[in-house]
């Protein structure tokens, strides 16, 4: 799925200037249709478009031979846990187009298929700031601060005259407080290192994303420790046997949970159970290019995490890209939220009007 994007986005780890995104539609012999999306990325799950069509192509006359019912798929799921941590993102594309089917099958939404109450009807998301020259970090700030933002999470870039330029520029333009975490992808590779920057960075921050590279968890611990800060695992967790590392500190800790990371929305949900028995508290990320169906996916898993969700990333919609997939796209508006009423989406599977011409426009050959 390649969707240009109105403006480049970078961080640490990457620049990007369009979507990066596969695509799974599947429909049933009676004629149901689900859509399903996921985002490969090299320094998250070793995954690449080619690497996901490959595995999707791979694996696609098993998925419709086994898989016909919730149960069924959940089995699957539980039977093949292996090849999903080495291909989450892949996964979770034929994962939501099965679930958008068999939802609307049974006539349900995708909450009442999963038995998740719909508690919640408004959403409130994050303002996600880049790695940008500090003119275009100063002209989307004022963006977010017009649409009443009190969230925001920064790229940090390594520069420190930058990285303190663009924070105080933040907190200056605020006459409320804000709350600030930012994310550093893995950016630095000893603790000693981080600790010096943020302690000269000056900034109120009250978490960091993935200051070291990934894994690390005995440095991000030291981070933690010195810093009286929350460390934001993102790249470093991704399945929900990384729990066992996170046992003797849970207090230090944030879950990243982006559902194409995790390998889906049924494994996802799975982290967030495992999340709540610890009382760690998660944020439900999202990778930059995310279309309307993730954005929808994830609003699933906030619902699931209730007290535990402690921000929300995503929402953007046609503010970043081009085009979206569906005819109303979910993008936040004032105050960073999006709200869900009735009839704002169709009542069974995802509840998106699909545009298969948004998705067709431009398929790249792989």
């Amino acid at each position: 799925l390649h969707i240009p994007f109105n403006e480049k986005f970078s961080h640490a780890a990457a620049t990007r200037a369009q979507t990066e995104s596969i695509w799974v539609t599947i429909s049933t012999l009676e004629g149901t249709t689900g859509h399903g999306e996921g985002c490969p990325r090299k320094y998250v799950s070793g995954e690449s478009l080619q690497s996901a069509a490959e595995f999707i192509s791979v694996i696609s006359d098993d998925v419709i031979s086994s898989i016909h019912s919730l149960d069924s798929l959940q089995q699957w799921v539980k039977e093949n846990s292996f090849i999903i941590d080495t291909n989450p993102a892949a996964w979770s594309a034929i994962e939501l187009a099965l679930l958008d089917i068999i939802a609307k099958q049974r006539h349900e939404s995708i909450e009442a298929l999963l038995g998740i109450p719909n508690q919640r009807s408004v959403f409130r998301y994050s303002a996600v700031l880049g790695n940008n020259q500090l003119k275009t970090f100063a002209r989307q700030a004022v963006l977010y601060a017009q649409l009443g933002f009190r969230d925001f999470k920064v790229k940090l870039s390594g520069n420190l005259t930058a990285d303190r330029n663009k924070l105080d520029l933040l907190q200056n333009m605020h006459e409320a407080p804000i709350r600030i975490r930012v994310d550093a992808n893995n950016l630095w590779s000893t603790s000693d290192e981080v600790i010096t920057y943020l302690q000269a960075l000056r900034a109120p921050i009250f978490a960091i994303e993935e200051p070291v590279t990934r894994d690390r968890f005995d440095m991000m611990r030291d981070i933690a420790r010195e810093l009286s800060v929350q460390i934001i695992l993102d790249e470093s967790f991704q399945r929900e046997q990384q729990f066992e590392l996170l046992l003797q500190d849970s207090e230090h800790w944030i879950i990243n949970l982006r559902v194409s990371k995790m390998g889906g929305l049924l494994r996802s949900l799975g982290i967030v159970r495992q999340a709540r028995q610890l009382g760690i508290p998660v944020i439900v990320g999202a990778h930059v290019g995310e279309t309307s169906l993730m954005t929808r996916a994830g609003m699933v898993v906030a619902q699931a995490a209730d007290d535990l969700l402690l921000a929300q990333e995503g929402g953007f919609g046609t503010y970043l890209l081009k085009r979206d997939v569906c005819d109303i796209p979910l993008m936040f508006g004032k105050l960073g939220e999006i709200q869900i009423n009735q009839g704002s989406l169709r009542p069974v599977g995802f509840g998106l009007s699909i545009v298969p011409e948004n998705i067709y426009l431009s398929i790249p050959t792989l």
